[in-house]
């Protein structure tokens, strides 16, 4: 009998922003009703390739297809904006923006410069929940491997370490990320970080090439442990295929379970020796191995990265 998953991770994909789900030909009053499942990612999405074959793209001019028709459903429901930019309707920007480009966001400057500036910033601080003590960034989504991973514009994806796993290993003197271009591939090995003399590897939570990479996370591993859902970033990555990625990651309320059972986990491996972390939101330790040494870095390695031992570095 098949064992039934008890975070329930067979679900609809959400879009990178909970509310703003509306795909974007339900916004412009194409169709009736249409919710995203691609994270905006239009120039990869099977059903807008559908509708703009449906609406003639391919099979006429350049100057003839699919914008005119595009911008006369915006001009009817969106009032004094002949046509409203794309990151207007899926709630991207909140200032007006009219788009000039008919809608080819791959020759609009504008879009180009969001893109720039997503792969160089960290984008804004969360909010948070808590659960045993554990800060867990609102909207994100989680990695059994305690990685998060936060879409971002286009399907790309951020991802770091959870205040879990900084927690349990404490603060890392050196974090080895894999370079540009590189291909991690999900629920494999894809980087690592050390302390002193001991090494863990990290199970990457998505696979697709690298974009970018934090170099402050690299010349300062502090920040990761100070701010590891904000400025604590490691890389952002363009991922092979978004909706199959996140199908195997937590998010919501199946997140904050997960963690709960990883804290409880954690309790049972100390035992009564600190009475002080509970699951019930008490204060927990902040360096878990710096302070119970004899657990052993393997073993937490093992139990809470699900990576194997790895041997110590001479």
């Amino acid at each position: 009998m098949k064992k039934k998953d008890p975070y329930n991770r067979r679900k609809k994909v959400r879009g990178f922003q909970v509310v703003e789900s509306e795909c974007i030909w339900m916004k412009a009053g194409v169709v009736n009703f249409r919710l995203c499942d691609n994270v905006y990612d239009c120039n990869h999405c099977a059903f807008d390739k559908a509708m703009r074959k449906a609406m003639g793209a391919g099979t006429k001019p350049e100057t003839e297809i699919l914008a005119p028709r595009w911008v006369e459903y915006l001009q009817k429901k969106y009032q004094g904006a002949s046509s409203p930019c794309r990151h207007v309707l899926s709630g991207r920007i909140e200032a007006p923006k009219i788009c000039v480009m008919n809608y080819e966001c791959y020759h609009c400057s504008f879009d180009q410069m969001l893109d720039e500036a997503d792969l160089a910033g960290s984008g804004g601080k969360p909010d948070y929940d808590s659960v045993a003590g554990y800060k867990m960034a609102r909207g994100y989504y989680y990695h059994m491997g305690h990685g998060w991973l936060r879409l971002e514009h286009g399907g790309r994806m951020r991802v770091g370490f959870d205040e879990f796993l900084v927690k349990l290993f404490g603060n890392a003197s050196a974090i080895e990320l894999p370079k540009l271009g590189d291909q991690l591939v999900q629920n494999r090995v894809g980087w690592a970080f050390r302390r002193g003399e001991l090494q863990a590897a990290v199970l990457a939570p998505v696979s697709g090439t690298v974009l970018a990479i934090n170099q402050n996370a690299i010349e300062h591993p502090e920040i990761v442990y100070e701010d590891p859902y904000h400025q604590g970033w490691l890389l952002m990555i363009e991922p092979q295929s978004p909706k199959k990625n996140l199908r195997g990651l937590y998010f919501g309320n199946e997140s904050l379970h997960w963690m709960e059972n990883e804290s409880l986990k954690l309790l049972a491996m100390i035992g009564e020796q600190y009475s002080g972390l509970s699951a019930t939101g008490g204060q927990v330790i902040g360096d878990v191995f710096g302070q119970f040494p004899e657990l052993g870095w393997d073993k937490l390695v093992k139990n809470f990265l699900r990576t194997r031992q790895v041997e110590t570095v001479s």
